[in-house]
């Protein structure tokens, strides 16, 4: 397998961000999703940095820190043939909102994945909310399904619950294949890790009623049948975040390294079918941003959360992956802006 740093495409994220001077422009995100929509390429973003990079490489603190960097919890950025632009919604002031906002002032939306349905993008929201003062307090409180029509992505034409009864996070990937949507879903362990289970709808509409993969191998409707996939020893951890797409007769799982905490490792494995079983994990690339012997040389700086951008690749060979970067220490984001953007990998795998 070669593996190698899809440069044009990191850069790219990074000259839109520090270029632009406008208070409603995108400088720094994560989540990292993406998918063809009507009008050009739709970048999806969970904790989104707004505002001006300074000549130093800095940004002000966030506006709730007293500073003029607004911060959102998601984004878009829609690449057309005449360039990116930043799309958020609007506060009853006039200020940049969410496109997706969250329900009340105790809880927000993070993106998860997203796909084109026709008429817009239909993307797969999962609420959170804090439980302490830390940035990792944080709880799931449920799945919403977003459509937003073409040219009008600053707001939700339309906002659908969706299952949220099995302590799962749907729509960590949506895999169109076969006349079915696959919906991949992750349930996080006591220990920080994530378990991985399989939905369906037949055909793309994600309003429609949900099938199940259990543990039986065969599909049901209740959400609480719902099956952890399998790994080679019959466990298999991943990150929140993964992808699952199909390369000829194989399906690839993107996924952190998940049994070593804040790993700096994207790792893949291989599927005959879209619920597994899948190989054990190899890695194929170490984030060189992370850690203390990384490129910033900070030990709070890790990186997170890979998956895969299909709509970008030449043919089933060829894979290309981001992953975010971000660090422990928020402060860090403030003075060095280009900590907190995404990077962007690309494979070459052999014929399966």
């Amino acid at each position: 397998m070669d593996v190698r740093p899809a440069a044009a495409l990191t850069a790219a994220f990074g000259a839109y961000a520090d270029r632009d001077r406008s208070p409603r422009h995108w400088t720094g995100g994560d989540s990292t999703y993406s998918m063809p929509a009507p009008d050009g390429e739709l970048w999806l973003f969970s904790d989104t940095f707004l505002g001006t990079v300074r000549p130093d490489g800095s940004r002000s603190p966030t506006v709730g820190d007293g500073g003029t960097t607004p911060f959102l919890h998601n984004s878009f950025v829609l690449w057309t043939a005449h360039g990116p632009r930043t799309v958020t919604g609007r506060d009853q002031d006039g200020q940049p909102a969410p496109p997706m906002p969250g329900p009340d002032r105790a809880s927000w939306y993070w993106a998860r994945a997203g796909v084109p349905d026709g008429h817009g993008v239909s993307v797969v929201y999962a609420r959170y909310a804090q439980t302490g003062s830390g940035p990792l307090d944080i709880v799931w409180r449920g799945n919403v399904l977003a459509r937003f029509r073409a040219g009008t992505y600053g707001r939700p034409a339309s906002v659908t619950p969706l299952p949220s009864s099995a302590r799962t996070a749907w729509g960590a990937w949506l895999e169109r294949q076969g006349g079915y949507t696959y919906v991949y879903g992750t349930e996080r362990t006591p220990d920080g890790r994530s378990r991985l289970r399989l939905a369906r709808v037949t055909g793309r509409d994600l309003r429609r009623p949900w099938q199940y993969w259990t543990a039986r191998g065969v599909w049901s409707g209740r959400e609480a049948d719902a099956a952890r996939l399998a790994g080679p020893g019959g466990a298999l951890f991943t990150s929140d975040e993964v992808s699952v797409v199909r390369h000829g007769s194989w399906y690839a799982l993107v996924t952190q390294r998940a049994d070593v905490p804040f790993s700096a490792e994207t790792q893949i494995a291989w599927s005959r079918s879209p619920g597994g079983p899948f190989t054990q994990p190899r890695t194929v690339y170490t984030a060189p941003e992370a850690g203390p012997a990384g490129t910033y040389r900070n030990r709070n700086v890790i990186a997170y959360n890979p998956h895969e951008h299909p709509e970008l690749e030449h043919g089933r060979h060829d894979i290309v992956l981001s992953y975010n970067v971000n660090s422990l220490a928020p402060a860090d984001v403030i003075h060095r802006a280009d900590i907190y953007r995404p990077r962007f990998l690309r494979l070459t795998v052999s014929a399966r």
